[in-house]
């Protein structure tokens, strides 16, 4: 592999766009796991369960983002969070998240960010667990029925943040940064 295609090659995959998802403590993140494997179609999931707050950030950016993201992690403590609700999204389902510091998180990455979010990262933050998507309105509305009869709200710890790089298949770990009062 000559030096030109190395350079060319190493600086595409800078470039790749980041997702920016939230640190959930490990019994959450088995039993999201567990929700995402029964439902989701196999064939489609390429990545494990997920709460996303960015899509796509610059990937060109990427120092910079992760200063930020170290900075306002180690700042901050672990916080509760609540799996509360079901939400139908037509060809899927999700858990809905409550939990108001990751929202206000979200919000000041955001203002530091605004200049370079896409539109689908500019709209309103809904914090959720997409469990199921890309089937059939059918198919979804049935699971969606089936788990709105044994769905119960659960509590669970948000203890940091993740940043992955998106390649166009499986998502690449890119960094963990755990809040301050988080176990690494």
């Amino acid at each position: 592999m000559n030096e030109f295609y190395r350079r060319e090659h190493a600086a595409a995959a800078v470039a790749a766009p980041l997702i920016v998802t939230a640190l959930l403590d490990a019994d959450a993140a088995a039993r999201f796991e567990a929700m995402r494997r029964a439902y989701f179609p196999a064939a489609r999931n390429k990545t494990p369960a997920h709460l996303t707050l960015f899509h796509a950030l610059p990937g060109a950016q990427m120092a910079e983002l992760e200063d930020e993201l170290a900075e306002r992690c180690w700042q901050a403590e672990p916080f509760a969070a609540v799996a509360s609700s079901l939400r139908f999204l037509g060809a899927g389902v999700a858990v809905n998240i409550d939990a108001p510091p990751l929202v206000a998180l979200h919000s000041g990455i955001a203002q530091s960010w605004h200049h370079v979010l896409t539109p689908q990262d500019r709209q309103r933050f809904n914090p959720h667990v997409t469990v199921q998507n890309k089937v059939t309105p059918t198919h979804a509305r049935q699971t969606f029925d089936a788990l709105q009869a044994v769905f119960q709200p659960f509590d669970f710890m948000i203890e940091g943040l993740e940043l992955w790089h998106y390649r166009g298949g499986p998502w690449e770990a890119a960094g963990r940064f755990p809040f301050g009062g988080a176990p690494s």
